[in-house]
């Protein structure tokens, strides 16, 4: 997919694919394959209220992964937990959020996987 967007830009009389265009490219495709719809499994609940339970916790996992980016924005990916806690405390404490579930978000935004959320925010 990256690879497909870089060439249609190249194409496109774009002359240089510069550091941060290509940075928004690469970002604008995570994005998209993460909000990809997540098809339903394949043992769909025929129970409606376990149907929406599971729709809380699609909905709770996007608004986490939001939060995440949100949280990346300010402690980017390169930084240990340890230096992102510093840097990360004061806008959990304005967004209302725990440092520990803003880490746990970071983490989530960086990975995708849901295992990062077990036991904390999930």
């Amino acid at each position: 997919m990256i690879t497909r967007r870089l060439t249609a830009l190249a194409h496109s009389g774009l002359q240089a694919l510069d550091e941060p265009t290509v940075r928004a490219v690469v970002r604008q495709a995570v994005r998209d394959v993460r909000a990809a719809p997540i098809p339903p499994p394949a043992d769909s609940p025929s129970d409606p209220a376990l149907a929406e339970v599971r729709r809380v916790v699609d909905d709770l996992a996007t608004t986490t992964h939001q939060l995440g980016e949100l949280m990346l924005e300010v402690a980017p990916a390169y930084l240990s937990d340890t230096a992102a806690a510093d840097l990360l405390v004061s806008l959990c404490e304005q967004l209302g959020e725990t440092l520990d579930n803003g880490l746990v978000a970071r983490r989530y935004a960086m990975s995708g996987d849901r295992r990062a959320l077990h036991g904390t925010i999930l």
